[in-house]
């Protein structure tokens, strides 16, 4: 980064810094005093003006042309000790970069990423990674020698050995680091004080069988205090000892908890529209692009706004505050915030409105970020005239906003688990121990899933001792019913109330429960390459572990392992994300049995990310040999006339084909899922593009599904480790808990409704309706028939609304006229 710019970046960083310090002094302050105090705003005033005048100086600033990202700064370090470990996140984050970076830059940018191996071994990463190649970005795989200052031009040389051990320079604009993430001397400190141990890497020590329980009964860690991570497993784990916490404080639940309540609502249909318009800065994600005060005068001059704000971030809790006052003050009965996306945001604001009195749908939210700043970031001018469309579009809307009822409905407080491998049984067990019953569906005639097949994790623990223990304890639980030889055929219901039917070895059953977890798992493909179910010789990797104890593999001099088998093609382009750390667990532990042998890993990239690079360094010390391979060069294995086998690959660096005999080779086979599309049908629930469930938000809700008590843990999310799919299932128990310790819940208001009068009974909203939320039902003693909606099932889709032919169905809180209105807006200065 150039030197100038770096400053520019620091200045502000420290400017945004100083006006939240002023922020809270101010409020601190006007709580003092009984009302805000003059100098505080003028103070607020001038380092706003302070923030926007560096905030346009940084948008003036020389823009880059060539950016080179360097990954694995301080991470797996042969030489520090502390170090060796992978960080997990930094190929995804250089990648996101890069590729925002072409997108904002004004013009061609070239973005060059130096790396290792790229680990985008997270659900969907290998797409996101391939979709950046496709759009220019550059990968050079390499070791990079040194960074050096090209005379007064403020550029930077790369000196850099290529794969093929060639000594190469390029010169860049400019260079980000990808830096490791390591623990900090104050969690050090704080783990000595609450006697918490630590691993090598100084990181909270767990085990894969309790993943969020530190060393100590009753302790829990999460999120990177464990080691890197990125924040969907982050977000999970905070989860899952919420849950682990849950279950052994289950006695005591809700004997200290304060229900929140909320004022009584103001009735404001008599009320002509009082607007509150507010404007986000979004520290400098909107206001770096968007002229906010323009908006913000602009927003004064609509019809019905009686008051207008601009806020640094509208979502602070301090922001929120003031928001609460300044409803109360100006007497609003509307609200509308420009600023980021509704997708996060809006359930924030709309509690702040029931605080405030108000009832929460008569809230209005303008996306001028997602949808404006930072899809026009070079182009401030038309930026900001479309930030006003926005806004306008929003007010005119809010003007004709009526309140919605939020109805509520029973919970059944029971829970079904469709799965009984690791992840299904750990979720039930988490909530019977919370005192919740469970039920478990396993198609199979018997529990454990793919646990049974795997004898080690890769932290060398007994997993058949784990799987005996485990199903043990579920099925001696007075609050779990297992039921084996089971399928799902029949699924309905809403949040708190499904009814589920199940054939349970020929026999017809119906569950009653309050909410879901799927939890089916997945399974390894058979692959049709590589001789695999023509030689005997050639294994996949959980066959490995059942031959591990024949001559075949006792006897052997010489194994190869294949990765990526059926992973990261056209067909299937995901990461199965275990295969690697598995491979090399067992190379090292055939290196331990026989120190002579050779074993040989063919891969294309090597991803044994967070401290599962020890395993890498423990290979490579034994001699274990990787050679690297790409799509267009796969390894070709072929018979070998009854002797060992023969397979060729072309070696990376050799730049030739080599041949190798070993006695056995494994398949690192791809993980997919089995009978996920006709449960997803049966549950309504979506899968990904690679046929996995798909979470509501990979981010702030990875174990949730868009249908309200319904969730998904373990393989049949995406493929992961014993100790994530033991943490993801806590998770789910975690989640589901929060329905079902309530007696009751508040649905959703912005539901589909029928005009009984208009409808003809014709069924097509409940022919496209993917929820099951409308119904035919008769009226009178005749054949006439209209559709009635179940608002607990509804989602306000509208697809009802689009298919109904005589307009009888619509979505409250999206009717026609509110609609119209926004269109109108748009059109219409």
């Amino acid at each position: 980064m150039r030197p100038s710019e770096m400053s520019l970046k620091d200045e502000i960083a420290a400017a945004e810094k100083e006006l939240q310090k002023a922020e809270r002094q101010a409020k601190q302050q006007e709580e003092k005093e009984g009302k805000p105090v003059p100098e505080s705003q003028e103070k607020l005033q001038l380092l706003q003006s302070q923030l926007e005048a560096l905030s346009t100086k940084m948008a003036g600033a020389h823009e880059p042309k060539k950016i080179a990202w360097l990954q694995c700064v301080g991470s797996r370090d042969i030489n520090h000790c502390d170090n060796g470990y992978c960080s997990g996140v930094c190929c995804m984050y250089a990648i996101k970069e890069a590729v925002i970076a072409r997108e904002h830059a004004k013009g061609d940018l070239d973005a060059a990423i130096f790396y290792m191996d790229m680990r985008t071994y997270g659900k969907e990463f290998e797409q996101y990674y391939n979709r950046a190649k496709d759009n220019g970005v550059r990968f050079i795989r390499s070791r990079v020698h040194s960074i050096d200052p090209v005379g007064d031009t403020g550029n930077l040389r790369i000196t850099f050995a290529s794969e093929t051990g060639n000594m190469m320079e390029e010169e860049f604009d400019m260079v980000v680091l990808s830096v490791g993430l390591e623990s900090s001397p104050e969690v050090r400190s704080l783990a000595e004080k609450l006697q918490v141990e630590l691993d090598h890497y100084h990181f909270a020590a767990t085990n894969s069988f309790t993943p969020v329980a530190t060393s100590r009964p009753g302790v829990y860690a999460c999120g990177v205090l464990q080691g890197p991570k990125d924040i969907p497993l982050a977000v999970m784990e905070a989860s899952a000892a919420a849950g682990a916490a849950a279950s052994r404080l289950a006695s005591a639940r809700n004997t200290l908890v304060k229900e929140k309540t909320f004022p009584q609502e103001r009735d404001v249909s008599a009320e002509p529209p009082r607007i509150g318009v507010f404007v986000c800065n979004c520290g400098v994600n909107i206001s770096s692009v968007v002229r906010v005060p323009e908006v913000v005068e602009y927003a004064k001059s609509l019809p019905n706004v009686v008051y207008v704000q601009e806020n640094l971030f509208s979502c602070s809790q301090d922001a929120q505050d003031k928001l609460v006052k300044v409803i109360e003050e100006q007497n609003l009965n509307r609200v509308v915030v420009a600023a980021c996306s509704p997708r996060t945001h809006e359930p924030l604001f709309q509690e702040t409105l029931r605080n405030s009195s108000l009832n929460k749908y008569l809230f209005e939210q303008a996306n001028i970020r997602d949808q404006c700043s930072w899809v026009h970031a070079s182009e401030p001018g038309k930026a900001t005239e479309k930030a006003k469309d926005l806004v306008r579009m929003g007010v005119s809307r809010a003007a004709l906003i009526e309140p919605l009822p939020m109805p509520s409905v029973p919970v059944n407080q029971s829970a079904l688990v469709v799965g009984g491998g690791i992840a299904g049984m750990v979720t039930a067990l988490t909530l019977a121990k919370q005192g919740f019953r469970a039920h478990i569906v396993e198609e199979k005639d018997r529990l454990g899933g793919h646990g049974l097949k795997i004898h080690r994790t890769w932290k060398n623990e007994d997993v058949p001792a784990f799987m005996e223990e485990l199903s043990r304890e579920v099925t001696s639980h007075p609050s779990i019913q297992v039921h084996l030889g089971s399928k799902v055929t029949q699924a309905a219901g809403y949040v708190g109330n499904f009814s589920t039917t199940i054939n349970s070895n020929g026999e017809q059953k119906n569950i009653d429960h309050g909410v879901t977890i799927l939890a089916t798992g997945a399974h390894s493909i058979k692959p049709e390459e590589y001789l695999y179910g023509k030689n005997p010789r050639v294994f996949r990797w959980h066959e490995l572990e059942e031959a591990w104890d024949t001559d075949v593999v006792k006897q052997a001099q010489s194994a190869v392992f294949i990765q990526c088998v059926g992973s990261r093609e056209p067909d299937r382009p995901h990461c199965s994300r275990i295969c690697c750390t598995f491979s090399v667990q067992r190379a090292v532990e055939l290196k331990e049995r026989n120190p002579e042998m050779d074993v040989y890993i063919l891969y294309r990239d090597i991803r044994t990310y967070g401290e599962r690079e020890d395993l890498y360094k423990e290979a490579r010390k034994r001699g274990v040999i990787f050679i690297r391979y790409d799509l267009e060069h796969k390894p070709v294995v072929e018979e070998n006339g009854g002797g060992p086998l023969r397979v060729t690959v072309l070696d990376h660096v050799l730049q030739r084909p080599i041949t190798l005999t070993p006695d056995f080779v494994t398949l690192a086979s791809a993980i997919e899922t089995r009978g996920a599309e006709e449960l997803g049908q049966l549950f309504k629930v979506p899968l990904s593009q690679d046929k996995f469930f798909l979470e509501v938000h990979m981010k702030l809700r990875p174990v949730d599904f868009a249908t309200d008590g319904l969730f998904v843990c373990g393989l049949a999310h995406y493929p992961k480790s014993i100790d994530e799919s033991v943490a993801q299932a806590q998770a789910a128990a975690a989640r589901a808990a929060t329905i079902l310790s309530r007696k009751s819940i508040e649905v959703e208001g912005v539901v589909a409704n029928v005009e009984e009068s208009m409808c003809r009974g014709c069924g097509k909203c409940v022919e496209v309706c993917p929820y099951g939320a409308p119904q035919l039902v008769q009226i009178g003693e005749g054949d006439v028939s209209v559709s009635h909606i179940q608002e607990a099932l509804c989602k306000g889709c509208g697809a009802c609304a689009v298919a109904c032919p005589t307009g009888a169905a619509a979505i409250r809180h999206f009717n026609d006229r509110e609609v119209l209105s926004m269109v109108e807006a748009a059109l219409c200065q």
